[in-house]
């Protein structure tokens, strides 16, 4: 059974950095993509980022293009979200999840194995 926990969530003032972890187990990053995901109070669940188990290769949704950063340590079995430049907008629970059926990741709701979350909020 693949478990995913978030962590690295906190109160960050607009303009401020924070890095989010995904810390894999069950199961190797070289099988599973990665998604990350946020939902915000009234809102839809939304993907934002993710990286491909096969190549590596990532996908961003516009909102975050240019201000966040995913990447992954195979050795750590952990996927990172980094952030920058963050908004009030980008104030919300996020969350990672994984699945070893896309060859190429997507920033669908399709994904099999989800984790807790971890809540970002963007204030001053």
């Amino acid at each position: 059974q693949l478990q995913l926990v978030e962590s690295g969530g906190d109160l960050v003032q607009p303009g401020g950095s924070l890095r989010l972890s995904c810390a894999v187990s069950g199961g190797g990053l070289d099988t599973y993509a990665i998604g990350w995901f946020r939902q915000a109070p009234g809102k839809e669940r939304e993907g934002i980022s993710c990286i491909s188990s096969s190549d590596g290769s990532t996908l961003y949704a516009e909102s975050v293009k240019g201000r966040f950063t995913i990447s992954r340590d195979t050795a750590k079995n952990t996927v990172y979200l980094q952030m920058s430049s963050l908004e009030p907008e980008d104030t919300a629970v996020y969350y990672c999840a994984a699945d070893s059926t896309f060859r190429l990741c997507v920033l669908l709701l399709e994904y099999h194995y989800w984790g807790q979350g971890t809540q970002v909020t963007v204030s001053s």
